[in-house]
């Protein structure tokens, strides 16, 4: 079964929903009024890991306790905005009680492991495929501690990695000197993800994807799409006032593809996460693992441009300007963590900020609208776009060809109705 499909967005997941689509004999258009792997895009700022471990949702039992101290504490790695409240406050709710019990969380958990359980595996195949192997690196991935009380005090997510599957070994003090001697004295434990891989530049991998799409038969439009008709058949009104006409359309347009659902009727409850990054350009990253310290919360990552600090969860409005605040916040967990940084003298930074398309349970939304069945989406991804955009393409094509969904349906928008 193929036909003609209009994929929007060429990120992480829209880039590979044109490759996989193409070599399944789909006509395919890809439209971004962007450049592919362009820093305007979320797959461009991302942290780079491709990760079996990021099962865990960002909301768990008892986080409502925690929601004042993220209104007062400017330097946490989750804050709230307080001007954007009113306008976010049904998906707070929404996302509060998405894991307020262990069991909610364990049933989001298993459904992510079955996203990611393979990420790095498909990521690995996908460089080779589109020519950019030297950009997956498979060093595995360590998440840092000051101490095991600090390890032990997340119990619930290493437990819920354990049951799905995911590998990772202990390290003491002696461990985690012997493996990252660069790693501050006030780290003295670590989780260490065997499987883990990482991305050393993200923006030149989403590009290559297209690349590739482009060789492959895919049509590349540089202009956004103003709005989706449904009837008769689907139709994407691009800037400029193009008219694109296809069997299918798929909504892979991150966070912006909230407002191309609104505009027929489908509200998705999905906001933005934003997220920064400061990545250290000048001098070398004296270690090559990826290391996410748990005082920040952030991917620490080596990459072909330098050290990239990227993390950060700021709950606000997308119109609201940058709060370059937090990358300062960034830069200070980084000087905590690394002595070297210190030493080195007035470093090169560059900042970044972006949005992460979030939706209150954590899970994407990938598969065709019960209204309209011409349109499939593939958004709402959360931290997880890279490392699950491979899959998220088959899933995508599982709907073209209209093949059951996998996880009993968990990411359908039938979940919210549509």
């Amino acid at each position: 079964m193929t036909g003609n499909v209009i994929v929007l967005g060429a990120g992480i997941v829209g880039a590979c929903t044109a490759l996989r689509l193409a070599d399944a004999g789909w006509n395919v258009t890809l439209c971004d009024g962007g450049r592919p792997g362009g820093e305007e895009a979320a797959s461009y700022g991302n942290g780079g890991w491709i990760s079996p471990a990021s099962i865990i949702p960002m909301s768990f039992p008892g986080i409502w306790r925690k929601v004042p101290g993220y209104l007062l504490d400017r330097s946490g790695p989750l804050t709230i905005d307080w001007a954007s409240i009113p306008r976010l406050a049904p998906w707070l709710l929404r996302f509060l009680l998405a894991g307020a019990t262990e069991g909610r969380v364990k049933k989001i958990a298993g459904h992510l492991n079955g996203l990611l359980h393979d990420a790095p595996e498909r990521h690995l195949a996908l460089a080779e495929r589109i020519g950019r192997r030297q950009l997956v690196i498979q060093r595995g991935l360590l998440y840092a501690y000051p101490d095991r009380a600090a390890y032990e005090a997340e119990s619930l997510s290493w437990r819920l990695r354990r049951e799905n599957g995911v590998a990772f070994e202990e390290w003491d003090e002696a461990e985690l000197r012997r493996h990252l001697p660069a790693l501050g004295p006030n780290f003295r434990f670590g989780a260490y993800v065997t499987e883990g891989a990482h991305c050393s530049n993200t923006g030149a991998y989403v590009a290559g994807i297209v690349d590739a799409a482009v060789t492959a038969g895919v049509r590349f439009v540089q202009k956004s799409a103003n709005s989706i008709l449904t009837t008769p058949t689907p139709r994407v009104v691009l800037t400029g006032g193009e008219s694109l006409a296809a069997d299918y359309v798929v909504v892979a347009a991150g966070i912006h593809s909230k407002r191309l659902m609104r505009e027929f009727g489908i509200k998705i409850p999905m906001e933005s996460e934003r997220g920064y990054h400061v990545t250290v350009i000048s001098g070398d990253v004296p270690f090559n693992i990826p290391v996410m310290p748990s005082t920040g919360k952030m991917a620490n990552t080596p990459t072909e441009m330098g050290l990239r600090l990227s993390g950060q969860v700021e709950l606000a409005t997308i119109e609201k300007a940058p709060n370059w605040r937090r990358a300062e916040v960034l830069q200070s967990h980084a000087l905590a963590s690394y002595p070297y940084l210190a030493k080195e003298k007035q470093p090169e930074l560059k900042l970044w900020m972006g949005h992460r398309p979030s939706t209150p349970d954590g899970l994407p939304v990938i598969g065709s609208l019960k209204r309209h069945s011409g349109i499939i989406a593939a958004f709402g991804h959360g931290h997880v776009g890279l490392a699950s955009g491979p899959k998220t393409a088959e899933l995508v094509l599982d709907a073209l060809e209209q093949r059951p969904p996998e996880r009993e349906g968990a990411f359908l928008p039938a979940r919210f109705g549509y």
